[in-house]
């Protein structure tokens, strides 16, 4: 935390030089907690308090009447709270409708995208992750934002491009965790929202170049046919990104969803596609409300014509191994949560939830998580 404050103070002085800083700041503390000897996000049957807690401050300012430079700095409990940057950039105020953006950006894909980690603005202790729970969260590069009214209806399209560098934990073949980075270079996400009154849609397309070599395979691979080891690799192959979300929302009750489409097709992984609906509804200060979610990533095994093309005594050897890649990264499950908002005073709120998961592969995977956090923004 002092870490924290210092590079804000430190902001502040360059910045204050010039132009008026404007500083503000959010934090979540959460904790949880599974059934006995159940684990899911990280949580155990111990009670934790650093799976999805974290502390930030955006800082911004006015370079001169057309551009705006923004920093979002934040530390979480997962990295013991160091403090990162997740957010840097500038922004250039073109028109009334059009702006441009250029740095460290946050990626559209979702309606919360931009407030992913600002746990105040949404009724649930965290967003569904079966949907949300993507590796690729910011961007290097640019963003164009257009927005205008026709009729009664908003509307805002957003074109952003760059280059996507993240690390994810790969499970080996022997069951052990480890972290691969992932780069896909080239990315170009566009959205478009129409929001008319109590309702709102929304759509996302993208693409991008897509390298990921988990080491921990290298050793199988190395072992089968250079052209099918070739096709598994997931080494500069095309990765497509699709969503759709809408919302209702009359203030006294609301229900909404986002349905997302990931998929590389020649690669070892699956096409993955997910899902959520929510629905709640606003009483007094209380929001109770409930979620069911989907994660479709089981794995329809690819490249078996190449498989079949090989000598009869290399075929089922091949096959066999061609399958247990691909299967290692298979993953089918839902998950439905009752939880409940309650606003407690001005930019707080109090929330709790029980989440049941279903592993729809592993039934030994199957846990039940309850949580309650602390949001507040400053």
């Amino acid at each position: 935390m002092k870490k924290l404050l210092t590079i804000a103070a430190l902001t502040s002085c360059v910045f204050s030089t010039q132009a008026e800083v404007r500083i503000n700041g959010f934090a979540n503390f959460v904790g949880g907690m599974t059934s006995s000897e159940d684990s899911l996000y990280g949580y155990d049957d111990s009670l934790s308090f650093s799976e999805e807690s974290l502390f930030a401050i955006q800082i911004s300012g006015d370079v001169n009447d057309k551009m705006t430079a923004t920093g979002q700095i934040v530390a979480k409990g997962t990295n013991d709270y160091d403090p990162e940057f997740e957010w840097a950039y500038l922004t250039y105020q073109a028109t009334d409708n059009l702006s441009i953006s250029a740095g460290r950006l946050r990626l559209p894909l979702f309606r919360y995208s931009s407030s992913k980690d600002v746990g105040y603005s949404y009724h649930w202790v965290n967003t569904p992750q079966s949907v949300y729970g993507v590796a690729f969260n910011n961007i290097e590069g640019f963003r164009f934002d257009y927005s205008n009214y026709a009729g009664d209806w908003e509307y805002a399209f957003q074109l952003t491009g760059g280059t996507i560098n993240s690390s994810i934990d790969v499970t080996d073949l022997q069951g052990n965790p480890q972290p691969v980075e992932l780069e896909s270079n080239n990315s170009v996400v566009f959205t478009a929202e129409a929001t008319y009154e109590w309702f709102k849609i929304r759509a996302v397309a993208g693409r991008g170049t897509t390298t990921f070599l988990p080491g921990s395979l290298e050793p199988s691979l190395e072992l089968l046919p250079t052209n099918i080891a070739d096709s598994l690799r997931m080494d500069e192959d095309t990765a497509n990104f699709y969503g759709l979300g809408f919302e209702v929302d009359n203030f006294d009750w609301f229900v909404s969803g986002e349905i997302t489409s990931i998929d590389i097709e020649e690669s070892f992984s699956p096409k993955d596609t997910a899902y959520y609906l929510t629905a709640g509804v606003r009483t007094g200060k209380f929001t109770p409300s409930i979620t069911h979610e989907v994660f479709d990533g089981e794995a329809e095994i690819r490249f078996l014509d190449q498989v079949a093309a090989l000598p009869e005594d290399l075929s089922a050897p091949v096959g066999a191994a061609v399958t247990t890649i691909q299967q290692l990264f298979s993953t089918k499950y839902s998950l439905s949560t009752i939880g409940v908002r309650y606003d407690m005073s001005t930019n707080v709120a109090l929330k709790a939830d029980v989440s049941k998961y279903d592993d729809d592969i592993d039934e030994s995977a199957d846990a039940t998580l309850v949580r309650f956090a602390v949001n507040y923004v400053f």
